[in-house]
């Protein structure tokens, strides 16, 4: 199998995955904008989860740019991915529906936490793949943000037992150190190109 394939089938799960989620976004019964308004946990959860499968789809992007082969390990490492990432939606509606109930953050929590886990083994066999002096190891480095993402998502885990608030910052954060783009990596690439 080419990479292209690969790439080709994780931009289709994950253009999925966003559909389904925005489904769970019912049209109000009203006419007016007053009626929108139960609408709003569901929208904010969804933009949320939507800047997250977003962030791995650039991601992944990059990792599959920097492969040169594929093999049995990163297909089935892939899918492990999609996986996780899958169940995003389903996290994301509960969260939603119940006003960012304190177990609803748990959950969602625990998606994230099992994706980023995810996106980390398949980062690891593709670099073991490519060689530890590949254009990929070299553009990851130490993964300063992988490791602060994980833990962020751990502390969020453990907060939401006390305060959705707090759980709900550590997730923003999350989103927020990724939605900068790395200068490192695209600079890594680009000299490759």
């Amino acid at each position: 199998m080419n990479k292209t394939r690969l790439e080709a089938f994780s931009d289709g799960v994950l253009a999925i995955i966003i559909t389904i989620m925005v489904l769970e976004i019912k049209v109000p019964h009203g006419v007016d904008f007053v009626d929108l308004k139960p609408l709003f946990p569901k929208f904010l959860s969804y933009v949320l989860s939507f800047i997250y499968i977003g962030i791995y789809w650039n991601n992944h992007h990059y990792l599959i740019h920097g492969m040169s082969k594929v093999n049995g390990k990163i297909l089935w490492a892939n899918l492990h991915l999609l996986f996780w990432l899958s169940l995003v939606p389903v996290a994301t509606g509960w969260m939603g529906e119940h006003n960012f109930a304190k177990a609803s953050m748990t959950l969602y929590g625990i998606v994230l936490v099992f994706s980023s886990i995810a996106y980390f083994i398949l980062q690891r066999i593709i670099i073991i793949s490519e060689g530890e002096n590949s254009i990929l190891a070299r553009a990851i480095g130490k993964d300063f943000k992988g490791i602060a993402s994980t833990i962020l998502y751990i502390l969020g885990i453990i907060c939401s037992f006390f305060s959705e608030w707090i759980s709900g910052a550590a997730y923003l954060a999350v989103a927020l150190i990724w939605l900068i783009p790395d200068k490192r990596i695209e600079r890594v690439f680009a000299s490759k190109d």
